[in-house]
C-alpha cells in the first residue's frame, strides 16, 4: 500500500517543533551538574538548609506549572506556533539570566537574599517556557501527522527531551571535566546555563518556516489555510479535503466547547497519566543524578561521566518506543514499564535497607529509566497529544500538562526531605507508584493505536 502523506514534509515540520522538546530536556536537567555550585554558592553561604536546597533546584517547576496552566489559553489566542515561538524566547532569556543572576541589580561574588530569589525568577522565568512547549510540541505534531505514523511523530518529542538532557550532561560534563571545584563554583555553574542560549535561538528562528496545523487554522475558520497545510502533508489532494471536511465536522458543532462537554473521564484520563508519570520518581533520578551517584562512593567527575551513560540508556530505550509504540500500541508498553520500573525502584529500596551501594544499584537505577523511556516517558505524551477532542484540545492538554508539572514539583521538592526521613522509604514509595500506575492503565485507559483524532473523539462521544 503507497504511502498518502508526504513524508519529507512532515518529518522536516516535526523536526523543527521537537527542538521545543530538546530545550525542555536540556532546560530541566541542566541543574543535575550546576546544583552542587548553586548550593554552595547560594544556599549554604547564606546559611540555608535542605528546603531551601530542594526548592531552588526545583525552582523552574513552578513556571513549568504556570506554563502548562496557560498554555491553552495561549495555544487558542496566539496559536500552536506562535505559541512555540513564545516558549523559544522564554528559553532564550532565561539562559542567559540564570547564568548571570547579577545582571544589573546585584554585585558578583556577593551572595544576597535577593540574589537567590532573582536566580529563581529566571529559573521560572524558563519554566514558564518549559511548561509550555510541554503542551504545545506535542499537540503540534499531534495536529500535523497522519493517523498511521502520529504516536511515533510525537516520540520524537519525548526522544528530542531525552536527547537534549544527554546533550547538557555531555555539555556539564565537558565543562566540569579536569577543573577544580573552586572553578566550577564559580564560573562553570554559569556556562552551564548560558549554554542554552544557542538552540534556543535556533529554535525560535527556525520556527517562521513552518506551517501552523491545519485543526487549529479550521477552528478560527481559516479553512482555505488548513487545506493548503493538508495538501502539502498528503500525496492527494482528494485525500486531504477528506480529512478537512473531518476535522470541520468536529468543529463545527459548537464554538465554544466546555471543558466536560465530552464527560469527566477523559479529563481524569489526562491529569492520572500525567500524575503517575512523575509520582513514578524519574525526574529524581535525572535532576539528582550526578548527586546520587557521589553517595555510592563516585567521584564527582567519574559521577557525571556515569549520567552521561544513563542519558544513553535513556536514548536507546525512547528509541525502542519510537519503534513500537504504532505496532505494539500504547497500554501494552505502559503496562510493561510500570513493571520494569517497579521491580528496579523497589530493588533499590530493599538495597538501601540493607545499607547496599554498589554496581547493583546503578543496574537497578538503569532498569528503571530503560523502562520509563520505553514506556511512561513518551506515551504519556502520546496520550496527550491524541486523546482530547479536536474542541477542548487546547484546555484539556493545559489541565493534563499544569497537573504534570505540579506533581514534577511535588516530587522533585520533597526529594531531599525524604531522603532525610529514609532512603528506603522514599525509593518504596516510587515503587509502588509504579505498581498503581500499572492498574490504572490496564482498568480506564483506552488503546488509540491507528485512530485518527476524529476517531478517538467518537470514544468519548459514546
Amino acid at each position: 500500500m503507497s504511502k498518502t502523506y508526504n513524508s519529507t514534509y512532515i518529518f522536516g515540520i516535526t523536526l523543527v517543533a521537537t527542538l521545543g522538546g530538546l530545550l525542555f530536556g536540556y532546560d530541566t536537567a541542566v541543574i543535575s551538574g550546576a546544583e552542587k555550585s548553586i548550593q554552595a554558592y547560594l544556599i549554604d553561604s547564606l546559611g540555608m538548609g535542605a528546603f531551601a536546597h530542594g526548592a531552588t533546584v526545583s525552582s523552574a517547576l513552578i513556571g513549568c506549572i504556570i506554563g502548562g496552566a496557560i498554555s491553552g489559553f495561549l495555544s487558542n489566542r496566539l496559536g500552536r506556533k506562535r505559541s512555540l515561538q513564545l516558549a523559544g524566547f522564554l528559553f532564550f532569556t532565561s539562559a542567559l539570566g540564570s547564568a548571570y543572576p547579577e545582571f544589573l541589580f546585584f554585585e558578583k561574588g556577593a551572595p544576597t537574599t535577593g540574589l537567590l530569589v532573582m536566580f529563581n525568577f529566571y529559573r521560572i522565568w524558563g519554566g514558564i517556557g518549559v511548561g509550555l512547549a510541554s503542551a504545545v510540541c506535542p499537540t503540534y505534531i499531534g495536529e500535523i501527522a497522519p493517523a498511521e505514523i502520529r504516536g511515533r511523530l510525537v516520540s520524537f518529542n519525548q526522544f528530542a527531551i531525552i536527547f537534549g538532557m544527554l546533550v547538557v550532561y555531555f555539555v556539564n560534563w565537558g565543562i566540569a571535566n579536569g577543573q577544580t571545584i573552586e572553578w566550577i563554583n564559580d564560573l562553570g555553574w554559569r556556562y552551564m546555563f548560558a549554554s542554552e542560549a544557542i538552540p534556543a535561538g535556533l529554535f525560535f528562528i527556525l520556527l517562521f518556516f513552518v506551517p501552523e496545523t491545519p485543526r487549529y487554522l479550521a477552528l478560527i475558520q481559516r479553512e482555505d489555510s488548513a487545506l493548503s497545510v493538508l495538501e502539502k502533508i498528503n500525496v492527494s489532494k482528494e485525500h486531504a479535503k477528506k480529512i478537512l471536511n473531518e476535522i470541520t465536522s468536529t468543529v463545527a458543532e459548537t464554538t465554544k466547547a466546555k471543558i466536560f462537554s465530552y464527560g469527566k473521564k477523559v479529563i481524569v484520563i489526562g491529569i492520572l497519566l500525567s500524575v503517575f508519570q512523575q509520582f513514578v520518581g524519574i525526574n529524581v533520578v535525572l535532576y539528582y543524578a550526578p548527586r546520587i551517584f557521589e553517595s555510592m562512593g563516585v567521584a564527582r567527575d567519574a559521577s557525571m561521566l556515569q549520567t552521561i551513560v544513563m542519558g544513553l540508556v535513556n536514548v536507546i530505550f525512547t528509541v525502542v518506543a519510537i519503534i513500537t509504540v504504532d505496532k505494539w500500541g500504547r497500554k501494552p508498553l505502559l503496562i510493561t514499564g510500570s513493571i520494569g520500573m517497579a521491580v528496579g525502584m523497589i530493588a533499590i529500596a530493599i538495597l538501601s535497607y540493607l545499607g547496599i551501594i554498589s554496581m547493583l544499584t546503578l543496574i537497578f537505577i538503569i532498569i528503571f529509566t530503560a523502562s520509563f523511556m520505553m514506556s511512561w516517558g513518551p506515551i504519556c505524551w502520546v496520550y496527550i497529544s491524541e486523546l482530547f477532542p479536536n474542541k477542548i484540545r487546547g484546555q484539556a492538554v493545559a489541565i493534563a500538562v499544569a497537573a504534570q508539572w505540579a506533581a514534577n514539583f511535588l516530587i522533585s521538592s520533597t526529594y531531599p526531605g525524604m531522603m532525610e526521613f529514609s532512603s528506603t522509604f522514599t525509593y518504596g514509595f516510587y515503587g509502588a507508584m509504579a505498581i498503581l500506575s500499572a492498574l490504572f492503565v490496564w482498568k480506564m485507559v483506552p488503546e488509540t493505536k491507528g485512530k485518527s483524532l476524529e476517531e478517538i473523539e467518537k470514544i468519548w462521544k459514546k
